[in-house]
């Protein structure tokens, strides 16, 4: 269910979401912001929400302004952005009279070769890319946390999952998601400690809190950081 509050300060559309745990703002590659609530949540609410985030909202609108025109409704990007580790690659599109496409990587270059002009398979091929490099860099973060913090867990695996950051199995195996690239160092740290806390307690209990806050004293700001950072993920990864 959706609807259209133009008589607000700023304008947006609200949407209930049957997996959102909580509200989240959302601001797309054309500046409109949309607020995603849980079934059932309390509208007369969501006014005041909007409101307390209009500095923030206004920032990342000006962004959108402040880029050449149709940069951010291209279908297929031209440059990844990770600022998990500052890391900056540029995309290009090779078309081959083929049917399949092969990728090739170059120092802070990526090249698509082959049936380039299939843009889900384009789609495809980046996300299997965004998988292994994920695996390259969180991988061996998440194993030197797991010391500094001393809880250990068994295997690390890494998805494009479409609503969690990650996850931990009572078997004190860790999924991580490939998307954690995209936000910011210390939101991603945060995660990562999150998950490995749950080794210990599987559950949001005062004693699993309690553990986090010991390993990561400003989780509090962090984890209010997460509910916004749709931000930096890059539009095409949500179709």
């Amino acid at each position: 269910m959706q609807s259209v509050t133009p008589g607000s300060i700023i304008a947006y559309t609200i949407r209930e979401s049957h997996r959102a745990k909580r509200i989240n703002l959302r601001i797309s590659p054309q500046g409109k912001l949309e607020v995603v609530v849980p079934v059932g949540f309390d509208r007369t609410k969501v006014p005041d929400i909007v409101e307390s985030h209009q500095a923030w909202i206004d920032k990342h609108r000006n962004k959108i302004q402040a880029q050449p025109p149709n940069l951010s409704s291209e279908p297929l990007p031209k440059t990844l952005t990770f600022l998990a580790n500052t890391e900056n690659w540029t995309i290009e599109y090779t078309p081959a009279n083929v049917a399949s496409i092969r990728i090739s990587q170059l120092p802070e270059t990526l090249i698509l070769w082959g049936n380039t002009q299939n843009e889900a398979l384009c789609r495809k091929v980046l996300r299997s890319w965004l998988t292994e490099r994920a695996e390259i860099f969180l991988g061996p973060w998440l194993r030197a946390l797991s010391e500094d913090c001393n809880l250990p867990f068994n295997n690390v695996s890494v998805r494009g999952q479409k609503t969690r950051w990650g996850s931990c199995s009572s078997d004190k195996n860790i999924s991580l998601n490939y998307k954690l690239l995209f936000l910011p160092p210390q939101v991603v740290r945060y995660v990562l400690i999150h998950e490995l806390c749950h080794t210990i307690h599987m559950n949001h209990s005062k004693d699993f809190w309690q553990l986090v806050q010991k390993n990561d004293p400003l989780y509090k700001q962090w984890d209010r950081d997460l509910k916004y950072v749709n931000q930096y993920i890059p539009q095409w990864l949500e179709e």
